[in-house]
């Protein structure tokens, strides 16, 4: 019997009937890191004792992508496997479903020149913008799940030997992932539900603004005019539900990127493409950042503030109680599947349609009319804690309570 058997077989099923709701009939794209093999295998007889006709994975190996930071020549860092893209485009425009595993060393490139590294993150956000705007639009029905490579393991884990460090990993994403029940397919159908009616109310509220308060931070957020509220389950175009993120604790929306004005400092580190921020703190005037420091990894944040205009202004506004199971943990993972749970965030760059009336129909230029924020980055970074006070401003200005002492009021 495998190692981990049990993990395996309850993540696969809940990815593939949870995450996915793939459909009979319904070809799947895995793309995962070489190290989670078993568990791709797991997911795969799954979807196709589903009723898929077709599993194709995608592997990406890590050593091999060192390699090219290490000897490749220095045009190779504008470069990107455009005709990669292209037929994964392809795939989900013919209706394909895709699911992503996570985990990855978070320490990868941090000893790697940043200036090669955002250059090839650049390059990488170019190609692969399409095949980025069939998923957030959700043309098809889509989902991230997380496997413990042993490199995170560590990082999570610094103290313990690899294998006890797995198994802690494995542990705290079976935890955080709601698999810790004796039917996670329910409990998740629970779940669900409560972040639909916690949706719902702030839908049907219609804020103009949140404000968020506590130390280091007095930041008043704008709301996209005709912005929706989205969290949990999402119907896709082609009719699958799905949850996009396993696991999942937010519920989210889009600023206006002209109307974000203040201060914010981070809660919790961000770990961005092998690097360490730390502490960082931004000053917000009409929607962009005008100032931007951090104890550390602050020269890796400038460089994606320089990605481009948009790079600087907000596309997501999240919610997240401070009792979410991750925040509980106590645990920095070093993920933003996982770090995002734990504490309400701001994303920098890109704005998701969904979270615009009729966003899905309307071209880029109607959205950004609206509010939304467009770029080539999506970056979550956490603002939420026990010390975070947040209010919704109504259109006449007045406050209204949402959350005390980062918890739904």
């Amino acid at each position: 019997m495998e190692p981990y058997e049990h993990y395996l077989d309850s993540l696969a099923r809940v990815a593939v009937h949870v995450g996915l709701g793939l459909q009979e009939g319904q070809e799947l794209l895995i793309t995962a890191p070489i190290e989670a093999v078993p568990l791709v295998r797991k997911i795969t007889e799954y979807a196709y004792k589903a009723g898929s006709p077709l599993v194709s994975v995608l592997y990406d190996d890590e050593a091999a992508h060192l390699l090219r930071f290490q000897h490749a020549p220095d045009a190779s860092f504008d470069k990107a496997p455009q005709w990669l893209y292209n037929g994964m485009a392809e795939a989900f425009q013919a209706g394909t479903a895709r699911l992503h595993i996570a985990g990855s060393d978070p320490n990868l490139l941090g000893g790697q020149p940043p200036e090669k590294v955002a250059r090839a993150s650049r390059a990488r956000s170019l190609a692969y913008r399409r095949v980025l705007e069939l998923i957030t639009t959700h043309h098809i029905n889509w989902s991230i799940v997380a496997y413990p490579h042993p490199a995170w393991a560590r990082a999570v884990f610094p103290g313990l030997p690899e294998q006890e460090a797995v198994q802690k990993l494995w542990e705290a994403i079976f935890k955080a992932s709601r698999l810790d029940t004796p039917d996670p397919v329910a409990t998740w159908k629970a779940h669900n539900q409560r972040l639909a009616e916690r949706v719902a109310y702030l839908n049907q509220k219609r804020y103009h603004a949140l404000h968020f308060k506590g130390p280091g931070t007095d930041l008043l957020v704008g709301l996209a005019e005709d912005h929706l509220w989205a969290g949990g389950a999402v119907q896709a175009k082609n009719g699958a539900v799905c949850n996009p993120n396993i696991p999942t604790e937010e519920v989210f929306t889009a600023p206006h990127k002209d109307r974000v004005e203040g201060v914010v400092r981070s809660t919790k580190p961000l770990s961005y493409q092998g690097s360490l921020l730390e502490d960082i703190e931004v000053r917000f005037e009409k929607g962009r950042v005008v100032e931007a420091t951090a104890k550390s990894g602050a020269d890796v944040l400038n460089r994606v503030l320089q990605t481009d205009e948009g790079a600087r202004r907000l596309g997501e506004v999240a919610l997240v109680p401070h009792s979410s199971p991750i925040a509980q943990s106590g645990l920095l993972f070093y993920n933003t599947l996982f770090d995002e749970n734990a504490a309400s965030h701001i994303a920098l760059g890109q704005a998701y349609s969904e979270c615009i009336q009729g966003g899905s129909q309307l071209s880029p230029e109607a959205l950004e009319a609206k509010g939304a924020n467009r770029s080539l980055i999506h970056i979550d970074w956490m603002i939420g804690s026990g010390e975070i006070d947040v209010d919704g401003i109504t259109a006449s200005g007045q406050a209204e309570p949402l959350m005390r002492k980062g918890e739904w009021v």
